[in-house]
């Protein structure tokens, strides 16, 4: 298996290209690495600081932008203008965890609410000129079902006009895959 350094290095050289070399078809602008913060060498920190380093280096290769969104920040500022975070911890009081969990995950799906994939294209969109790529980081705040990541990149198919790059941790469900780097295609 491959380390976080030898798939970042990978990723690395398919950004330095133009356009990226993940993209193959226009609708899915996507690229999702993969990570194990378990294993040695891969805590969340540490790919956290990777994800910063990586966007520099692309940036100054490039001399495009790099943007990094913070999947946390549109998580909870979902959950605030669907009904708010008081709502959904009286809710979480009141019928359990399981019960708020569900909850959050149609804030964060349902268009009667605030979807995540709209805040992320309202993100994107705010992005100041010149960015050509965008980074979608701190997906760990979806743990431990809250929302299903994978089902994130087939909502945006078509609406994202920006490359991105998913990092996300490997889900606890699916443990034994390896921590990989993908081109969607």
């Amino acid at each position: 298996m491959l380390s976080l350094q030898d798939r970042i290095d990978l990723l690395e050289a398919d950004l330095k290209s133009d356009p990226p070399a993940f993209i193959m078809i226009r609708q899915l602008p996507f690229a999702i690495f993969r990570y194990d913060p378990p294993a040695a060498g891969e805590s969340e920190w540490q790919v956290r600081a990777e994800i910063q380093k990586l966007a520099t280096r692309v940036q100054n290769w490039t001399g495009q932008r790099v943007g990094v969104l913070s999947l946390a920040t549109l998580f909870w500022r979902s959950i605030q203008e669907s009904e708010s975070i008081n709502a959904l911890v009286e809710l979480e009081r009141e019928h359990g965890f399981e019960t708020a969990e569900q909850q959050v995950n149609s804030y964060l799906s349902d268009d009667d609410f605030r979807p995540l994939q709209d805040l992320i294209i309202e993100a994107a969109e705010a992005q100041p000129a010149g960015t050509k790529l965008l980074f979608l980081a701190h997906a760990t705040v979806f743990a431990p079902a809250a929302y299903r990541i994978s089902s994130l990149l087939e909502q945006m198919s078509g609406k994202l006009k920006i490359p991105a790059v998913l990092f996300s941790p490997i889900e606890p469900f699916s443990a034994r895959q390896p921590a990989i780097y993908l081109r969607i295609r």
